[in-house]
């Protein structure tokens, strides 16, 4: 039997591939290559000043911003291991803090200090004025633009508080990465590397996450409501972002007294997060246990894997076993049987909190036909019809109906070959 295009399906949508993320991506990584064709050039116009090799500052700028995003990401990742976000979405979200977030803010800070601050308040006051209160609304501004892109395109793939921070963060990760090379840059001709690394790379590497973090909120609040206040909350959580943004840099006119209370009221907001995060997984746990039951009759779902999908500790014991079992196609297999159960039991929360389209069936049958082979695949048995080609599950009152999920694969693979070949219809 053909494989199912289960990256689509766990996407909740038609076919993986999206106009809108390749588009993004490609404008992305055009800013962020031109970005650092600049910093190049900045390294090799500060190394012949100082009579050191531009090359050099440059690797070793570059190797210094890599740092925090090697202890960053690994801890972003973390936070949403229960429905983990789709790997193309968190790059493009990546890229485009890297790219186009840090080409915007470089453009509009500096004009606005050229032009607004620094003739307005004189070159000191307003050279501060340009770090406290315009690069905070610039910055944020253009990192959380990429929230509103998702907000409009990818709402579907927002379903927790926690889906909102994590791409919040990866925006701002990257941000924080090219800003970075820019600051250690000055600071290996400046001979004051090691301190600055010191300052933005170890002690306060979640400050832009942090920020920015509360603009994820705000947008998360917006796909997952329906009320009025759901337009307010991405402005809400802007304005947030950009206070706490201003306060860490405005901090620094006050010494280390300023910047340990700033450091502080960071503290207390990331332990807020990672509270709201800590609640989020109890929530998705207990939607798995609270929905999943209903398909016990199907067969695609046991009391072993219901107790199973809300462990994380038992999700990694599955997946080894079956490794052992199927070797590496059944790791796979396991993985996005995990997946597809674990989005059937939110897609369940979504509709009772009316948050899904009339199409949600769609979806609902995309993950049982997905969950259906996956399984097939981990138990070593060649993927077919549930014996006797038939199952039964219960209907949107509650009760059993038969289904034939032999015809609902086909049916999936239909529409996925729709999509793919807009031009030609496949036969029902």
């Amino acid at each position: 039997m053909p494989r199912l295009d289960s990256k689509a399906i766990l996407q909740g949508r038609r076919s993986r591939y999206s106009m809108t993320l390749i588009t993004g991506i490609s404008v992305s990584m055009v800013c962020l290559v031109g970005m650092f064709g600049y910093l190049w050039l900045l390294a090799m116009a500060g190394g012949a000043a100082a009579g050191i090799d531009g090359a050099v500052g440059f690797g070793v700028s570059l190797a210094a911003a890599v740092v925090p995003v090697t202890i960053l990401v690994p801890l972003i990742l973390m936070l949403d291991r229960i429905e983990p976000e789709p790997g193309s979405v968190m790059f493009f979200a990546f890229v485009w803090g890297a790219g186009v977030a840090v080409v915007a803010s470089l453009l509009l800070n500096t004009w606005g200090a050229s032009n607004i601050t620094v003739p307005l308040y004189g070159q000191d006051l307003g050279d501060y004025v340009s770090t406290a209160v315009v690069a905070p609304v610039v910055e944020e501004s253009a990192k959380g633009m990429v929230l509103l892109v998702l907000l409009w395109r990818r709402r579907h793939e927002i379903d927790t508080f926690t889906d909102g921070v994590v791409y919040a963060a990866m925006v701002a990760t990257g941000f924080a990465f090219t800003e970075n090379v820019l600051y250690f840059l000055g600071a290996f001709f400046d001979g004051t590397l090691i301190a600055t690394f010191a300052i933005r790379g170890l002690i306060a590497p979640f400050g832009h996450p942090i920020y920015t973090a509360m603009i994820g909120i705000g947008v998360a609040y917006a796909a997952m409501s329906t009320g009025i206040g759901r337009a307010f909350a991405p402005v809400a959580g802007w304005v947030a972002a950009v206070a706490l943004h201003g306060m860490w840099n405005a901090s620094t006119r006050f010494g280390w007294l300023g910047l340990g209370l700033a450091y502080l009221v960071l503290f207390v907001v990331l332990m807020c997060v990672l509270a709201t995060a800590v609640r989020d997984r109890q929530a998705q746990i207990g939607a798995i246990a609270h929905y999943l039951p209903r398909y016990l009759a199907t067969g695609l779902v046991t009391q072993a894997d219901i107790a199973m999908l809300g462990s994380m500790h038992a999700r990694r014991r599955a997946r080894e076993w079956a490794a052992r079992n199927a070797g590496r196609r059944g790791r796979e297999a396991m993985k996005e049987y995990q997946l597809a159960a674990t989005e059937l039991a939110l897609l369940h929360k979504k509709m009772d909190a009316g948050l899904v389209s009339t199409g949600w069936k769609v979806d609902r049958d995309s993950f049982l036909a997905l969950m259906h082979v996956a399984r097939d695949t981990f138990l070593g048995r060649v993927p077919g019809p549930v014996a006797p080609g038939w199952a039964e599950r219960p209907d949107d009152s509650g009760f059993l109906r038969r289904v034939d999920f032999a015809q609902v694969i086909s049916q999936t693979r239909a529409r996925q070959d729709d999509a793919a070949h807009p031009g030609r219809r496949s036969p029902r």
